[in-house]
């Protein structure tokens, strides 16, 4: 017979578990700034792994950056000029003229991070990844005053080392060069020679979202929440931006899916202000360097150009910034819209973004990789394609390599690119960093960049997804409804 006290031990054996249960289960539930379905798909995880699901919620289902981390990000922001300033320096005749129908895409990129659209840009597409870092070097060659960049991924391979050496020249010659890259994407080149040749020739180097120890980490925030931004700024009037990494084609930590596809774009003009500004607010997050001087000279405008805006998102900015600026660009099409992103994981809204699309009569065509180098990713979107296709929207599968474009073109006239993907990381967990325009010249540029995608992929019919075996349409949906843990 059992006494009194084996009694209570038992009890509590039990009792505790369960109470830990239920106490994680009502935290995924309480937890603020989540849709219903992710709250659902964390409480069902939760519920059918219950040791398993508990860790993997405490460590990848909430969206924590840290509380020091979020306290030193916002003092550091409110303690630089009004992002909003930067548009009134430059003289009339060189504001933005945007027509009415697309002043209000401006006006919620203004809500992300207060960056008014500015005009006087001028704009060049790079032919492909090494004409791409071939330009990024040219210019640094000609620094006078500073270059700032940001990777997410930066390898020791040709075109890793190209930037690291000119970064080293530049530096030999006075130009203050800063340099930081992600602590997960480049952990490679931080441990490597290269990091300790650029700080030892005079280049700062900082590290992005430093890991450290991963086992203590988790304590102070989710460890795969990255830095994911790709930023050149050059002398405070160059800057670049799209999907490349600072990496060759051949992408060598994954060489099975190459070469990888990337767009890059060089602007010049008033543009390259907010581009330093994401930059500065980054790197006086995680080094104690007062930059906020190079926020406090006037804007040199160049001509006439076109209207442009920084977007820039990340777990410190709110959550919905990155898919309401996707949703709102795709109900602002009136006759084509033409997506390439590599990674679609997409909320509910989002989906039926694009499928109103293509149900109002837009000409809607959306272009992933045929290979993806995320399985899990993959299947996902497949498990979007029926309704997609049934809405009237035209998919396409890139097999000329891993398509890591991330672009959008509405109208021939406005044009979104950068690093953000269409997936539930970019909405929640990385920062990114985007740029929208208004010009038709730069937009057919983008779109005939798009246009050579396509002639590149296959098309996806309804009779292909029908086809599907049983096994794969069931495997596919799973990992749909597991997107929002995804």
């Amino acid at each position: 017979m059992l006494t009194i006290w084996e009694i209570l031990v038992y009890a509590l054996l039990v009792l505790v578990p369960l109470l830990v249960w239920l106490a994680v289960i009502a935290r995924a539930v309480l937890r603020p700034h989540r849709e219903p379905a992710s709250r659902v798909a964390w409480v069902a995880v939760i519920a059918a792994l219950p040791g398993l699901g508990m860790l993997f919620y405490l460590l990848l289902g909430e969206t924590s950056i840290g509380r020091k981390r979020v306290a030193r990000t916002g003092e550091v922001l409110d303690s630089l000029p009004s992002a909003g300033s930067f548009s009134t320096d430059c003289d009339p005749q060189h504001q933005p003229s945007i027509p009415a129908r697309y002043a209000p895409l401006f006006r919620l990129g203004e809500s992300v991070n207060g960056f008014r659209p500015v005009g006087g840009n001028t704009a060049e597409l790079m032919t492909d990844s090494n004409s791409g870092i071939d330009s990024m070097v040219a210019d640094m060659d000609a620094a006078v005053d500073h270059i700032h960049l940001i990777f997410y991924i930066w390898l020791a391979d040709n075109n890793g080392l190209k930037v690291v050496e000119a970064l080293k020249r530049a530096a030999g010659r006075g130009v203050a060069c800063r340099a930081m890259a992600d602590g997960l994407g480049s952990r490679a080149m931080i441990r490597s020679g290269h990091w300790k040749e650029m700080r030892e020739a005079g280049v700062k180097v900082a590290i992005a979202l430093p890991i450290g120890n991963p086992l203590f980490r988790a304590f102070h925030g989710r460890i795969d929440l990255r830095n994911h931004r790709k930023i050149v700024v050059i002398d405070d009037r160059v800057t670049y931006c799209g999907s490349q990494n600072c990496a060759d084609p051949e992408f060598r930590v994954k060489p099975k899916f190459a070469p990888w596809v990337d767009i890059l774009v060089r602007f010049e003009g008033p543009i390259a202000r907010q581009n330093q500004y994401i930059f500065i607010g980054d790197w006086m997050a995680d080094i104690d360097e007062d930059l906020r001087f190079m926020l406090e000279t006037p804007i040199v405008c160049g001509g006439k150009g076109f209207p442009a805006q920084v977007i820039a998102t990340g777990p410190t900015i709110r959550n919905s910034a990155m898919p309401e600026t996707f949703e709102t660009l795709m109900h602002s099409a009136r006759r084509r819209l033409l997506i390439t992103t590599p990674y679609y994981v997409p909320n509910e809204s989002m989906q039926g973004a694009l499928c109103a699309a293509a149900r109002r009569g837009v000409d809607t065509t959306i272009i992933f990789p045929a290979r993806n180098d995320a399985w899990q990713v993959a299947g996902a979107s497949h498990s979007y394609y029926l309704e997609l296709v049934k809405a009237g929207v035209n998919i396409h599968e890139y097999v000329g390599g891993l398509l890591h474009s991330k672009t959008m073109t509405v109208d021939d006239n406005i044009s979104l690119i950068g690093s953000a993907n269409m997936d539930r990381r970019s909405f929640d967990l990385n920062y990114e960093n985007n740029i929208l325009f208004c010009d038709a010249e730069l937009s057919a540029t983008i779109r005939g960049r798009q246009e050579q995608y396509l002639e590149s992929s296959n098309p996806v019919s309804l009779d292909d997804i029908e086809a599907w075996p049983i096994h794969r349409r069931f495997w596919n949906n799973l990992l749909g409804m597991l997107g929002p843990v995804l």
